[in-house]
Order: structure tokens, then C-alpha cells, then sequence
């Protein structure tokens, strides 16, 4: 699996060739979390997002389908008492109906062939009012081409289903029967747009 193969070096494209977008990443979702909170983090890679979220929340549950991921994010923070991480897949999810307060999934919608099932199962173990926060990388620029480093990474072997810009984001979402999310952009070399959707019913 390809990302297992790059999870050694996943790190420094976080920390360095793409900081300064994830450093404003880490501080809007952050923001985004309370104290009481029982949080499902999807597809959390080495951990980028993990530990912020461990320090404003309840509880955590980080989930990877990558085992070599998982393990990086797990020697990172396992010693959080109050996080556990467990392999699944974003459109399987062992967990019950409506038990989290807010469900994160980073930059993995544009990875997956049926991104619709992967909300469902989001919304699905969201608690009602409570929060789904899915950050993803625009891969597209505004004059129609291919980031270029997005580019170099595609070339690399990851898969990408889609490539958004922030408007093609939202229209995503909207036709996915989600018109009224929230967006937060993160710029950098590779910006990142937030959708917080919100669970009504």
C-alpha cells in the first residue's frame, strides 16, 4: 500500500514543505474542539492532527486503514491516556450509531471511490448537533491545473479521486445533500480548505 510505503517520510511533507498550511490546519480544527468532548478521528495518518485534538478533548479514538500510519501517530501519542488507536476503514466503521461528539477526517475524501459512503458513515456515529470536520488539501489551483507539488505527489503513487478547488469543495458538499457546511482555509503551498457539517437530525 502506498501509504504505508511513505510513512516514514509523511512527516516531512507535514512539518515542512507543507508547515506553514498545517500549522493554521492544527489551529482551526483545534479551535474546533471542547473540553467535553468524545472525538473519532478517520484516517489520521502520523498524527498531525491527533495530538492537537487530544489536548482540547475528552476522549479520542484515531483510526488509520495504514497500519505503518497508525503505528507513527500511536509512538507519537499513546502515551495520552486519554486516546486509543485502532485500524478501520472510513467506510466501515466499527462504532455505534450517534456516539461522538465530533468525527475529524483529514485529507482523505479526495483519496476514496465512494467519498458519499464515507459521509454516511461519518454522519452515521456523529452524535445530533454534534460536529463532522473534514479538512482536505485543494489540490487544484484556480487556473485549472494540478498543484505541483500535489503533482509530484500523484506521480509518486498516490491515488487521488479528485482534485478540488475551495469552490468545487463546496459543491461537493452540496450535492451530497450538505448545502449549509462551513469552510476555514488554511493557506500554503498546498492550501487546505475545512467543511464543518453540522448534525441535525
Amino acid at each position: 500500500m502506498f501509504w504505508d510505503r511513505v510513512a516514514w517520510v509523511y512527516d516531512v511533507f507535514a512539518n515542512i514543505i507543507n508547515r506553514s498550511a498545517n500549522q493554521r490546519l492544527c489551529k482551526a480544527v483545534g479551535n474546533m474542539i471542547c473540553p467535553s468532548d468524545e472525538v473519532l478521528e478517520c484516517a489520521c495518518g502520523t498524527g498531525l492532527l491527533t495530538g492537537v485534538i487530544a489536548k482540547k478533548c475528552k476522549s479520542l479514538i484515531a483510526t488509520d486503514f495504514s497500519a505503518k500510519m497508525l503505528k507513527r501517530a500511536k509512538k507519537k501519542y499513546g502515551s495520552r491516556g486519554n486516546v486509543r488507536f485502532e485500524q478501520t476503514d472510513i467506510l466501515h466503521l466499527p462504532y455505534p450509531d450517534a456516539c461522538f461528539d465530533a468525527v475529524v477526517a483529514a485529507n482523505v475524501i479526495h483519496l476514496l471511490d465512494e467519498p458519499d459512503q464515507a459521509l454516511h458513515e461519518l454522519e452515521r456515529v456523529c452524535r445530533q448537533g454534534g460536529r463532522i470536520i473534514i479538512p482536505t488539501y485543494m489540490n487544484r489551483t484556480n487556473k485549472g491545473t494540478t498543484n505541483s507539488v500535489s503533482g509530484a505527489i500523484g506521480k509518486a503513487g498516490a491515488d487521488f479521486k479528485r482534485e478540488f478547488t475551495i469552490d468545487t469543495y463546496k459543491r461537493f458538499f452540496k450535492e451530497a445533500g450538505y448545502p449549509d457546511a462551513a469552510y476555514t482555509m488554511c493557506y500554503g503551498r498546498i492550501p487546505c480548505a475545512v467543511a464543518v457539517l453540522r448534525k441535525i437530525n
